[in-house]
């Protein structure tokens, strides 16, 4: 993974916000979650869990929303952020 410059890290940072109180994850949501921010598509993400590629995007849709996110970007930040990434 190639690092990001500095200041767009900061842009997409300040944009992710906290984790909602009260919205824990499950443990697939966070597997897909962990997933998207390795940089896996919906068909990799798929292929390594099992899951059909609609499945995957009904989640990640729906984690998406719960968290209050807009897209696999901030997804990805956000599991940087809360430690869901190796």
């Amino acid at each position: 993974m190639l690092p990001l410059d500095p200041a767009v890290a900061a842009r997409l940072t300040a944009a992710v916000p906290q984790r909602r109180p009260g919205v824990p994850l499950s443990a697939r949501e966070t597997d897909i979650l962990r997933l998207v921010a390795q940089g896996m598509t919906n068909r990799e993400i798929g292929r390594r869990l099992h899951l059909s590629e609609g499945t995957v995007k009904n989640h990640l849709s729906r984690l998406l929303e719960r968290l209050g996110l807009r897209d696999r970007t901030q997804a990805a930040v956000y599991a940087r952020d809360h430690g869901l990434t190796s």
